[in-house]
């Protein structure tokens, strides 16, 4: 019964209708994903009207198409000019865009693209085989262990900070700046405002999308108009789009990584709440850890493996999202809320029904998440000739119109002129951060998990009291987040005596 369904979905999403959708889908998708600060979650909300009439196999492959394929091509946005094609996506920015500038924009486009196919045909095989082992999995996850999980991204800041007792230092005091600004605004908890400074559209706290743009698109502006060159300066022409397949087998050259962030996507995606912001840079900092110290200097500075690692889990995350969305009803991301929008205007109850009843249209959600990126990697793929080419027209040409990005991403992101002073803020900010060397990530990585934490830890509080720490999943992820702490100082110590050993007669 299974493998019937899951061929007919094949087929049922082949026809040339719901090809037809798909591709639409992937259209819009694709120059949603290239404009910051829009992303997958605005344009389904935009597009849920456009479904009334359609068969449930059509509108999954229209809605689908359109959400898988925004985090790829938001990608591009990323390395080219250093803007974030989605506030929650920046973490490609760290070594993409530093190998745009160095004339490897061919590359890294190359490796973004083919890791995020592989971390969708990872995230779809999950879907298709997986709800039924992951279903009570996925229970044993209450408050404390959600809230360890934050505590667990947040000690990855451990990775992303460098070495030495300097750069831990910088590196918490960031960290510890995130967490600060996640309290801005109501508290989950109590109501009170916090941190408000009287005024209004901060009862909201501060939004994501304007922090991450101005903290990482204007220091680079303000860059370029310095630099007076092209984004990729000097380089050779030669270099621009030449090194694409360079870029496809380095995500092979480096899979083990590839493979592991998909999976680090998939188990982000199934626990509800996370989001791929967090997990981007979980990603990210396994891709540091997993590095020699030596190896490790590179990263920041145009490290192709900085590419693979989130690219890999952009996708992996989107079928990890689905489990828990049509397994339990429960929303993986904030896109999938709006996905369940879809269900109820097609008639349709997620629950024990997709996984019986409806199999074939689950089974055609897989088929969608593969063939979507697969047609949108392949394209791609043949334009990054001219893509690549965009890193050569002068910066007094491009600066207004990143600006005017800058601005239209940060306002379309709640529609509140307010955003573009935080914005400005946050650019500042950002400017001094690089000019005087201190770390981003960990600010951005504090101040997305905050909030997340605050809220289950007064949940497990108010729960569970003091027993909530002796929960079995909260001492395994306790351990976890002291392996994480300790390992970078572990493998260190390990390269010191394997080096003495080798030197000594």
């Amino acid at each position: 019964m299974v493998i019937d369904a899951f061929i007919s979905a094949l087929f049922q999403v082949l026809q040339w209708k719901a090809l037809g959708f798909m591709l639409l889908g992937i259209g819009i998708g694709f120059w949603i994903g290239l404009l910051p600060g829009l992303g997958g979650g605005v344009t389904l909300s935009l597009m849920l009207a456009f479904i009334f009439g359609m068969k449930p196999v059509e509108a999954f492959a229209f809605l689908l198409g359109m959400h898988s394929v925004t985090a790829t091509t938001g990608d591009i946005t990323s390395i080219l000019f250093g803007v974030p094609g989605e506030g929650i996506a920046a973490a490609t920015i760290l070594d993409g865009h530093p190998m745009a500038k160095k004339g490897e924009a061919g590359r890294a486009i190359g490796a973004a693209l083919m890791s995020s196919l592989v971390g969708a045909i990872i995230g779809a095989a999950a879907l298709a085989l997986s709800v039924p082992i992951l279903r009570p999995l996925v229970l044993l996850f209450g408050a404390p262990e959600l809230f360890m999980f934050a505590v667990l991204g947040i000690s990855c800041v451990s990775s992303l900070i460098g070495r030495g007792v300097h750069a831990q230092i910088r590196g918490l005091a960031a960290g510890s700046l995130g967490l600060l600004l996640s309290t801005v605004g109501l508290d989950p908890s109590t109501g009170q405002l916090r941190y408000d400074l009287g005024l209004l559209f901060l009862w909201d706290g501060v939004g994501l999308v304007p922090a991450v743009v101005g903290l990482f698109a204007i220091p680079e502006i303000v860059d370029l108009a310095v630099r007076r060159t092209a984004i990729a300066g000097m380089a050779p022409a030669g270099k621009l789009s030449g090194g694409v397949w360079e870029g496809v087998r380095d995500t092979f050259r480096y899979f083990g990584i590839t493979f592991r962030s998909s999976l680090i996507g998939l188990w982000v995606g199934v626990l509800p709440g996370i989001g791929a912001g967090a997990g981007q840079w979980m990603a990210y900092a396994h891709a540091i850890q997993s590095a020699s110290p030596e190896e490790r200097k590179g990263f920041g500075k145009g490290d192709v493996r900085g590419v693979l690692a989130p690219g890999a889990l952009n996708n992996a995350k989107e079928g990890g999202d689905l489990i828990p969305t049509l397994a339990f009803g429960v929303p993986g991301s904030t896109g999938m809320a709006i996905l369940l929008g879809a269900f109820l205007i097609l008639g349709l109850v997620p629950g024990p029904d997709m996984l019986t009843k409806h199999l074939d249209v689950t089974f055609s959600m897989v088929w969608t998440i593969v063939i979507a990126n697969m047609i949108t990697v392949f394209i791609c793929l043949g334009f990054v000739d001219y893509i690549a080419k965009v890193t050569t027209i002068r910066g007094t040409v491009l600066i207004p119109f990143l600006v005017l990005l800058v601005f239209i991403g940060s306002y379309a992101a709640s529609n509140d002129l307010t955003n573009l002073a935080v914005t400005i803020l946050f650019g500042g900010l950002g400017y001094f951060m690089v000019r005087f060397d201190w770390p981003r990530p960990p600010l951005i990585l504090g101040f997305i998990l905050g909030r997340m934490a605050e809220t289950y830890l007064h949940i497990s509080l108010s729960r569970y009291g003091a027993e909530w720490v002796l929960r079995p999943g909260v001492i395994i992820q306790f351990f976890l987040v002291l392996f994480v702490f300790a390992y970078p100082y572990l493998q260190d110590r390990w390269t010191r005596s394997r080096t003495r050993t080798v030197v000594s007669p």
